[in-house]
């Protein structure tokens, strides 16, 4: 099978232990993460070919990021060294009524400064047949735009399927442009677009009814925003949003509908009442769609549940990849959710 490339920023996460906020913690541990190679471990971990792309700095803390991918059979041969740092973020995890707490430290890294040239597409692009990207990569910097936008050209050009995760995050989109003006072109070339509750709304100001806070999201609310995406983005064949119902910090309902332009398929909702660790889990979602869409081309339904059930399982594993295989993610499909001791 061809390989899939993703192309963004791996970061150090630095982590409370415990649930402890950042003014009582006398520690952080220490991982490794970042959206786009978030999904690239996922794709690894079920055994597609998964390469992933971006700069790091010629340094120990990029030697050690490098070394975290590998461990997990990513192809890193595609990362270019460079720059002065490593993109850091610090995460406090919430519990019950508050919520986690995400602070950046990224301005300047490595991926920041990337420019264009740095990275040989027509090379990067041997072999693949599928590109991902997200939104948080053009929202790094004004470069790191730039670079995306020559990777989805020339992605398109070779005829690759391309996918986005609009992933709006407002604390990046500092550098001049907002993130509708950047993003429209740039998921004017994508056949998958990904999207949660308001990153649509952000984005490109197409609102969704219904209360995320109340705890339930209606499945159905979300056609009409899928619908009026695809009419923005003839390209795209499937736009996907992942729905999640915040009870709590730690208990969640999560699903998510997919529309191809002919019917809403509603997935598989589950409740998820101790959450280990949230983040990277819509990566975990994209990484699950990504495969199953490759897996079984004729059967949305079944690609959509895939991501779902991939998804939630991701909550029960701490760090930002999702350490599952297909055999786990299938069995929860199956509907066996017990937990109980393989032996």
């Amino acid at each position: 099978m061809k390989k899939v490339v993703t192309f963004g920023e791996i970061m150090m996460r630095l982590a409370t232990p415990d649930y402890l906020r950042f003014g009582q913690a006398t520690s952080l541990e220490a991982t490794y993460g970042g959206a786009e190679s978030n999904v690239a471990v996922s794709l690894a971990n079920f055994g597609l070919n998964s390469t992933y792309v971006t700069r790091l700095p010629a340094n120990d803390f990029g030697d050690a990021a490098i070394a975290e991918l590998k461990k997990h059979d990513v192809n890193t041969k595609s990362i270019v060294r460079g720059g002065d740092r490593i993109g850091i973020y610090f995460l406090e995890s919430g519990a019950v009524g508050r919520g986690s707490k995400v602070v950046y430290d990224r301005a300047n890294s490595a991926l920041a400064t990337i420019q264009p040239g740095m990275i040989d597409w027509d090379a990067v692009f041997e072999g693949a047949d599928w590109f991902h990207w997200t939104g948080i990569t053009p929202a790094v910097s004004a470069s790191a735009a730039a670079v995306c936008k020559e990777a989805v050209l020339k992605a398109s050009e070779k005829g690759l399927t391309i996918s986005t995760d609009l992933n709006f995050r407002a604390k990046l989109w500092k550098w001049g442009k907002s993130a509708g003006e950047v993003m429209e072109e740039l998921v004017s070339y994508c056949d998958v677009i990904l999207g949660n509750e308001e990153d649509a709304e952000k984005v490109f100001g197409i609102k969704a009814d219904g209360d995320v806070t109340a705890g339930h999201v209606e499945a159905s609310a979300y056609q009409s925003v899928c619908e009026q995406l695809m009419v923005k983005y003839p390209k795209a064949s499937k736009i996907i949003i992942t729905l999640r119902g915040s009870i709590s910090a730690s208990h969640n309902t999560w699903s998510g509908v997919l529309w191809n332009g002919e019917k809403l398929l509603i997935g598989t909702e589950y409740g998820i009442t101790h959450i280990v660790d949230r983040v990277g889990g819509g990566d975990a979602f994209m990484g699950g769609l990504i495969y199953g869409l490759k897996t079984w081309p004729n059967d949305d339904e079944k690609a959509l549940n895939f991501a779902i059930a991939a998804s939630c399982l991701k909550h029960t594993i701490k760090g930002d990849f999702n350490l599952v295989t297909k055999e786990e993610v299938e069995k929860l499909m199956a509907g066996d959710g017990s937990g109980r001791v393989v032996r």
